[in-house]
């Protein structure tokens, strides 16, 4: 079963002019997750930074994605499971039939 998560990377904070060649090198790397469907989403942040959405199998997966992301561009991510929207209904639907029958 895949798992949605939400990704915002905080870089360190380095010279933008010193890891200029890196961050270039972060682009194709994030397309081939792009391509194959785990990276649903990519947007650079304002500033520095960027912001994914990633569908996983599981976080290993994310485990494995967020250090090669490291190692391009060493940063701290902030990491937020997401529930898909067919799920959010499914899991609505089943609260208002719970309080329905009680």
């Amino acid at each position: 079963m895949a798992a949605l998560f939400l990704v915002i990377s905080t870089p360190r904070p380095e010279r933008s002019s010193e890891v200029a060649a890196r961050r270039q090198d972060f682009w194709p790397w994030i397309g081939t997750y792009e391509a194959s469907g785990v990276c649903k989403h990519i947007y650079a942040r304002v500033g520095r930074g960027a912001v994914a959405v990633f569908d996983v199998e599981d976080n290993a997966q994310l485990h494995r994605i967020l250090n090669e992301w490291a190692d391009i561009i060493p940063a701290a991510f902030e990491v937020y499971p997401l529930v898909g929207i067919e799920a959010t209904h499914k899991m609505l639907a089943a609260q208002v039939a719970a309080n329905r029958s009680s």
